[in-house]
């Protein structure tokens, strides 16, 4: 698909629900890599059409694959708590992934999530980028390396990138992060909490950036009341 941006200021909602309920139903036939043969189903991305902030995780987890949700298992209890704590209100967000389906390889009776190849993120990103440009979002937030590979390319990296806002080949500004599954592996209590208070700071980080943005985009002399995400 045409990787052209939309202008800032985004669709006009109804225009993006129906982009992305139209992509959410062609996706749940997708068969562009081979994942979906032990997948239970695509899990789409959920949240408004018209959200100032775009999370992007990895790929769905056990749990996500069975709800046909993002974000609904562990790593995403948690991250919605961070997001609490930070005050980055779910309903300016879009929560989805880079890859649609789950990939994972079987222990005992558990299925284990194993990372994605590159070419099956490559042959996931017309989703990805169809619901970017449906949403038109201020700011997107790559959670992890796969979701920094698939939206900045390769020569990006979490760990050196991390906390920087930068420019993706499709215009959008990207906020580099980790995965919020890292912090549950993190080895002890106290590693964990460093980790998390990390992550809450990265995502502060997030809405006083996209409360910037909408400054900026204001006409002057226009004082609307604040969205949710651009308060404190």
């Amino acid at each position: 698909m045409p990787r052209a941006r939309r202008a800032p200021q985004g669709p006009a909602p109804a225009t993006g629900r129906r982009e992305l309920a139209d992509g959410k139903a062609e996706s749940a036939s997708c068969r562009r890599c081979p994942l979906w043969r032990r997948a239970t189903q695509t899990v789409f991305g959920a949240g408004p059409a018209d959200a100032s902030i775009v999370l992007v995780g990895e790929q769905p987890g056990d749990q996500e694959d069975l709800a046909g949700e993002p974000f609904v298992g562990p790593a995403g209890q948690l991250l919605r708590k961070a997001m609490r704590e930070a005050r980055l209100d779910e309903r300016v967000a879009y929560l989805t992934n880079a890859v649609k389906h789950f990939k994972w390889e079987a222990r005992g009776k558990r299925r284990i999530h194993e990372r994605p190849t590159t070419s099956e993120v490559l042959a996931c990103q017309i989703w990805l980028e169809l619901e970017l440009a449906a949403i038109a979002p201020r700011l997107v937030v790559a959670l992890g390396a796969t979701a920094v590979r698939s939206l900045l390319g390769p020569g990006a990296r979490v760990l050196r990138d991390r906390g920087q806002v930068l420019p993706s080949p499709d215009g959008v500004d990207v906020l580099v992060t980790v995965h919020p599954s890292s912090i549950l592996r993190a080895p002890d209590d106290v590693a964990r909490r460093e980790a998390y208070d990390a992550f809450v700071a990265d995502l502060r980080a997030a809405r006083r950036r996209i409360a910037r943005r909408a400054d900026r985009v204001r006409p002057s002399g226009m004082s609307p009341k604040a969205t949710p995400a651009e308060t404190g």
